[in-house]
């Protein structure tokens, strides 16, 4: 695919091609993060396809996706890099009986080959400007979001060891935050910002139906529907669009042409991850939500 950046609606057709449906909103402002070539922080619910938009974009302009996990604890050598010690040990020993200076031993060993780079540091080196999403930055603690804004400001890295080391190639950066802690306004202003919610009916329809082209119309819609209206209870764990795209294709596993009582209580593991969650609905049965549904 060779796509070139035109307007908000290049966007939209191209996330349409690779299979995911993108609204005005999200494509305005990957539009505007492209052109401006500022990071973009995605926030909302877990499940809501924060992730999957840095995929998206990757594919879309064919270039690599390097991730960073985040989680309470991440450091900088999980982050940036870290040397590999076994190497320089082995290479100091080597050297012991070299004429080489013991200045010139040290800047050897802490040359670029002993170097083991982690997701940060191979996003600022790569040849090509990667999408480097840095998902989940609400589980970091604060000290390493703060070590994250000169990444953000200035896209360079410093290591003690070698000096500062800036992008060949300024990345294409995706935070996603599922909002567990509120984020620093010194990380946010680094940013353009978009609140990612649950799809409305019609997009989450048409969500559906472009994985799952061959299902028929009436049952989207009531799968849809159901998980709409699931969603709206006190649940555990909420299920997000993968789970909807789980259950529909569970339910075509089973022969299902509609929602039947039976259908929906085998295939509930599709859809809902919690036993207390699975258990409530078991005992509730789906015709309330049926109901609810009609009365639309």
């Amino acid at each position: 695919m060779n796509f070139t950046l035109k307007d908000t609606n290049s966007i939209i057709e191209g996330f349409d091609g690779l299979g995911y449906v993108v609204d005005d909103e999200l494509a305005t402002i990957l539009f505007l993060m492209m052109k401006l070539e500022k990071p973009l922080l995605l926030e909302g619910n877990p499940g809501v396809g924060k992730t999957e938009v840095a995929n998206m974009l990757s594919q879309l302009l064919e270039v690599p996706l390097i991730r960073l996990q985040c989680y309470e604890g991440l450091d900088v050598h999980s982050a940036v890099y870290e040397w590999n010690y076994q190497k320089q040990l082995l290479s100091i020993k080597i050297q012991e009986k070299s004429d080489k200076s013991e200045t010139e031993k040290e800047e050897h060993i802490f040359g670029e080959e002993f170097l083991l780079k982690r997701p940060l540091l191979k996003a600022i080196t790569s040849s090509v400007a990667p999408v480097l999403l840095i998902d989940e930055i609400d589980r970091a603690d604060e000290e390493f979001e703060a070590f994250l804004l000169e990444l953000l400001s200035a896209f360079q890295i410093s290591i003690p060891e070698m000096g500062t080391v800036k992008a060949e190639n300024r990345p294409w950066v995706i935070l996603t935050s599922n909002r567990t802690r509120e984020l620093s306004d010194a990380l946010k202003r680094r940013c353009l910002y978009h609140w990612v919610n649950f799809p409305d009916l019609e997009k989450e329809i048409r969500i559906v139906q472009k994985h799952l082209p061959h299902i028929d119309h009436s049952l989207a819609k009531r799968i849809v529907s159901f998980v709409q209206k699931i969603r709206e209870r006190k649940l555990d764990k909420t299920p997000g669009i993968a789970e909807t795209l789980d259950w529909a294709n569970g339910l075509l596993a089973l022969g299902a042409s509609d929602l039947d009582n039976e259908k929906v209580i085998q295939s509930l593991g599709c859809l809902l991850k919690s036993t207390n969650d699975i258990e409530r609905v078991k005992k509730e049965g789906i015709e309330p939500i049926m109901e609810e549904i009609e009365a639309r």
